[in-house]
């Protein structure tokens, strides 16, 4: 009994000592490396945060300009960035033909555009 009583305090005691060892001397090397890491990473994050804003600018010109040159054409769906109201027109303020049941006139860089409200398609072009 007494063998085992010794045999278990050593056993917990240098599972006590190699416990706290551990933890003190990765920890404190940790906390160093982490508050190194942490400036270098925030420069970073700024450059990388400035890139992404570049590239999503130059993304959205590609974009703008492919969407000017878009030729409509009969059949075609119209894109839904361009049923909102604000493209909407009257056809009475702009000679243009009363639409059907279910139609409505846009107007999209400088072409008046028949669409089906039904099903997005396009009906008819009439150009400026």
């Amino acid at each position: 009994m007494k063998k085992m009583l010794t045999a278990f305090a050593i056993s917990f005691s240098v599972l006590a000592t190699t416990t706290t060892m551990t933890h003190a001397g990765p920890h404190r090397d940790g906390y160093e490396q982490r508050g190194q890491g942490h400036k270098k990473g925030f420069r970073d994050f700024q450059q990388d945060e400035d890139q992404i804003r570049e590239q999503r600018r130059e993304r959205e010109e590609r974009g703008v300009r492919r969407l000017q040159q878009h030729k409509w054409q009969t059949g075609y769906v119209m894109p839904q960035h361009y049923r909102g109201n604000s493209y909407k027109v009257d056809y009475k303020d702009n000679n243009l033909p009363k639409p059907s049941r279910n139609q409505q006139w846009y107007k999209v860089n400088n072409d008046y555009i028949l669409v089906d409200s039904e099903n997005n398609n396009i009906v008819g072009i009439r150009g400026m």
